[in-house]
């Protein structure tokens, strides 16, 4: 091989130097700061005064103004029938997430109507709730529904229990449990004389009422005054006499009537006989 050196070729004097490293820019630092710095402030006011996006993120005692609202629309819906409010359901088996345990409240407005009128009956109600409740009624494989959307996660459905038994629901869903002051859902008997009045007439022992309430839309409360009244079967015909303006149902194991401002209903169908006084909105 030649030895000699080609022109203009150098070999090398040592090791190569790395090439220098450049640092961020100091302006591309600042701007990254200032971007934090802006997404903890946003996320900050998000969490304390966005409204909630699933329910999950309301307690269960958040959701119960919503619920009681909701029944007292449900009760003026329901025009001049004979409905009665029933005692809140507190579900405390559900599971929020999978490791998390949950909590759900569900209020019942159970109303009675003639056989065959259970449809018009969930039409009438949807058609007088709030606009924004979004209710409609839906023909399904079970029968008539009626679904609406209250507001705060908190659903409301309809449907029918038992011909000419319309049953509406107001349910909070699962939800994160803390304490609910129950007391405010079933305060204690006040008294109630129309209530006192079918009893006797009745000839029924009874044992002590519960009362529950919901707030009227333009203020006030109705209210359910109930009591088992002995077991059934039971002769209902003592009430007739009290039913001045004619019976609202009359069939042999359920008989309502109108007595002042509340409506009577004595209901046989189950193992107690169940008779309750409603005042509504």
């Amino acid at each position: 091989m030649s030895g000699a050196v080609q022109a203009g070729w150098a070999p090398p004097s040592g090791p190569s130097e790395p090439a220098p490293t450049r640092g961020w820019p100091r302006w591309l630092l600042a701007v990254t700061v200032l971007w934090a710095v802006l997404l903890g402030a946003l996320t900050w006011w998000s969490v304390r005064h966005d409204p909630p996006t699933v329910r999950e993120q309301r307690t269960l005692a958040e959701a119960v103004p919503v619920v009681d609202r909701a029944v007292g629309r449900l009760v003026a819906a329901t025009g001049d029938g004979a409905w009665q409010l029933a005692a809140p359901r507190f579900d405390r088996g559900c599971r929020v997430t999978p490791m998390d345990d949950g909590a759900s409240l569900a209020r019942d407005l159970d109303v009675v109507v003639a056989e065959g009128g259970e449809r018009t009956l969930l039409e009438a109600v949807a058609g007088r709730l709030p606009a924004d409740w979004r209710a409609g009624v839906h023909l399904g494989s079970d029968g008539p529904r009626l679904r609406a959307d209250a507001g705060e996660f908190v659903a409301v459905h309809g449907r029918v229990v038992t011909p000419g038994r319309v049953r509406l629901t107001v349910d909070t869903g699962c939800r994160r449990p803390d304490d609910v002051a129950s007391a405010t859902l079933l305060p204690g008997y006040a008294g109630e004389p129309a209530l006192d009045e079918a009893l006797r007439a009745l000839g029924r022992p009874a044992g002590t009422p519960e009362q529950v309430v919901a707030p009227c839309p333009g203020g006030g409360l109705a209210r359910t005054a109930w009591v088992a009244a002995g077991s059934a079967p039971a002769p209902l015909a003592g009430l007739k006499p009290l039913a001045a303006g004619g019976a609202v149902v009359d069939t042999p194991e359920v008989y309502a009537y109108r007595r002042g401002t509340a409506v009577v209903l004595a209901d046989a169908t189950g193992e107690q006989v169940r008779v309750s006084a409603s005042t509504g909105c």
